[in-house]
């Protein structure tokens, strides 16, 4: 083992903030886990918690191997692995699942293992990957919307169109943090402020046939529209579209400063996704504000190392590419907070690396194994003008 650690490269601080969230988990895992068991009677407490160590377990060895990998690797994988991810995003919508009664087409069953793999996590770690990539090539030249169309605006597009029928969410979000990567990958202003402003007309336009004709969107318009008018009317939403909310705001004020102490939540059997979308409500009745500004601190703590990552990297590619996988990691912690505040409607996004999860936890050690390539100081970055960035071959060839 402790040779195993000595063969770990980057940076360290990372590491161990990954690893002390991971081991945190946990406890408020095992306790909400009592809500899968008494009240929606599936499995044992044990059990829950077994699985949700298999997970992390494989997760840190998905973050051992990706680690290793050099990062110039990822501008070949990305070309063989994007269309590999569009197809199976297409297929996804093809897959029937259902959330509370309401088609939500968002994983895909992998078989003989009882895990379901949500195909929007990959392709959120995909897609940003592949942005890094053509803004780190377009970084020293003159470049016009429409030739970026095709290599740049066609495959978010396509990401986001694909993701949205099912999780609007999600697709929302990323498409937020493709703005912000182009926007720090030095993009051209005037047509990142044309698609902006493109975007919020499109936004506008949805909202407005939302609420006036909700029937003519897909199946889940309906939660959507729902979860709006609650966040954004509370005094007018029914009892029980207001149960969500209220039961996390009272887990919330019920943990005080300090907490009831670990497993000692009352609200976890009644707050729904309590071991998943909800669980930072059971961590604070648990642990109290205390603990709740903890965990605070350690994703921004681990946002500071992400931006220390990306600043020293060595090349343009290098400093995108940890940006674009290493913001979303905790932009998605922020928002799963948020709405347990009553910030933000709900939105059904876990708090990464706590929460009971499957695949979710696999991308985001993913995106972890990918920061922490790039922060290898001993990698050494060889880049030549005369290989083709088209060609995932060449690119692989280490050449680049």
């Amino acid at each position: 083992m402790l040779a195993q650690l000595k063969n770990l490269r980057g940076d360290k601080a990372i590491w161990a903030i990954v690893a002390l969230l991971a081991l945190f988990s946990f406890l408020p895992v095992y306790s909400a886990s009592t809500n899968l068991v008494y009240v929606k009677d599936t499995g044992t407490t044990i059990s829950h918690l077994v699985k949700h160590g298999v997970l992390l377990f494989l997760g840190f060895m998905i973050i051992y191997a990706v680690h290793r990998i050099p990062t110039h690797y990822f501008k070949g994988l990305v070309l063989i692995a994007m269309p590999i991810i569009l197809v199976l995003l297409a297929y996804t919508l093809t897959v029937e699942t259902n959330i509370g009664g309401v088609k939500a087409n968002r994983w895909i069953p992998i078989p003989f293992v009882g895990v379901k793999f949500q195909t929007s996590t990959l392709a959120t770690v995909g897609l940003m990957i592949w942005i890094a990539r053509y803004l780190s090539k377009i970084r020293d030249t003159k470049i016009t919307f429409t030739e970026s169309v095709l290599p740049l605006w066609l495959p978010a597009c396509l990401v986001v169109g694909l993701i949205l029928p099912a999780n609007f969410s999600t697709a929302v979000i990323v498409g937020i943090l493709v703005l912000i990567l182009c926007f720090l990958g030095g993009y051209p202003l005037k047509y990142l402020s044309a698609i902006v402003g493109t975007g919020i007309v499109i936004v506008s336009i949805f909202l407005f046939m939302l609420f006036n004709a909700t029937e003519v969107l897909p199946d889940r318009a309906g939660t959507w529209k729902n979860r709006i008018e609650t966040f954004m009317h509370p005094e007018n939403a029914s009892a029980d579209a207001m149960r969500q909310a209220n039961d996390a705001k009272m887990a919330v004020a019920q943990g005080g400063l300090f907490g009831k102490g670990a497993g000692k939540s009352v609200m976890k059997n009644s707050l729904s996704q309590s071991e998943s979308d909800f669980i930072f409500a059971i961590i604070i009745e648990e642990y109290g504000l205390i603990g709740g500004l903890g965990l605070l601190f350690f994703y921004l703590l681990l946002l500071f190392r992400i931006v220390v990552v990306a600043n020293s990297a060595k090349t343009v590619f290098a400093k995108l590419l940890v940006i674009g996988v290493g913001l979303p990691i905790v932009f998605q912690a922020f928002i799963n907070m948020a709405v347990v505040v009553q910030l933000f409607p709900t939105t059904g996004q876990p708090l990464p690396l706590i929460s009971m999860g499957g695949t979710s936890i696999w991308m985001t050690c993913l995106a972890i194994g990918i920061v922490l390539s790039a922060s290898d100081k001993k990698q050494e970055e060889l880049v030549s003008s005369e290989i083709d960035d088209t060609n995932p071959l060449e690119v692989l060839s280490g050449q680049l």
